[in-house]
């Protein structure tokens, strides 16, 4: 599950990014709402962790431009403690909880693993082209009835595909969704070489590529067939 945090108190993002990935999470953080906006747009998420207090653009403007872009993600939201108004606008805005601060860590996971139940019960978590079919719950890929496995590396550049199905994803995005902040742009490209060659084997996608389709100069997509 792909998590965004967005606070502008860099040693409580810190802090969270551990505890969340400890427990297998993957994680995203922005520490304004611009900067969470733009990776919005461009990733998919199962779930954010917004702030309201920030620079540049408060949470509850951010919830707004969120809805009004017709993305359903659920969002959390980080209030004020004692602060009722905001409360109130956020959940009239589209928020799906609040917490406020100072919170427990149990507590802010055991209200971030209801909200991801919840979300997944309401969603199909089967992702499919062609008859290749990966379950995003069970994390399990198969084609044509076969079960193909893969790292979680090839896993994750293969759901990161299937999210933008019938969009252009850049070398640059795919890298930085499946290597986050470790990533070295300047292997990047040796990296994603070696994983897109190996995940193409697997699923028998060799001799043209017919599912991930190579865009020059760009990055790669998987389309539906026409």
């Amino acid at each position: 599950m792909r998590i965004l945090i967005v606070d502008d108190e860099q040693s409580l993002l810190k802090q969270l990014k551990q505890i969340f990935e400890s427990q297998r999470y993957s994680i995203d953080t922005a520490s304004d709402g611009e900067d969470a906006l733009d990776k919005l747009f461009e990733t998919p998420f199962d779930l954010i962790i917004l702030d309201i207090m920030m620079p540049r653009m408060d949470g509850l403007t951010v919830l707004e431009h969120i809805r009004n872009s017709e993305i359903d993600t659920p969002v959390l939201m980080l209030t004020a403690k004692g602060d009722a108004k905001d409360k109130v606008k956020g959940l009239d805005l589209g928020a799906d909880d609040y917490l406020a601060k100072p919170f427990s860590l149990d507590e802010l996971l055991a209200r971030v693993r209801a909200l991801l139940r919840r979300s997944s019960s309401q969603s199909e978590p089967m992702l499919q082209v062609q008859d290749l079919k990966l379950n995003t719950v069970s994390r399990e890929v198969t084609k044509g009835g076969r079960t193909i496995e893969l790292t979680p590396r090839e896993f994750s550049i293969l759901e990161f595909l299937l999210y933008n199905k019938n969009r252009v994803v850049s070398r640059f995005s795919l890298a930085e969704h499946v290597w986050g902040d470790d990533f070295d742009l300047f292997n990047m490209s040796n990296f994603m070489d070696v994983h897109i060659k190996n995940l193409r084997h697997k699923i028998g996608d060799t001799g043209g590529g017919t599912i991930i389709q190579t865009v020059r100069g760009i990055g790669y997509t998987i389309k539906d067939l026409a």
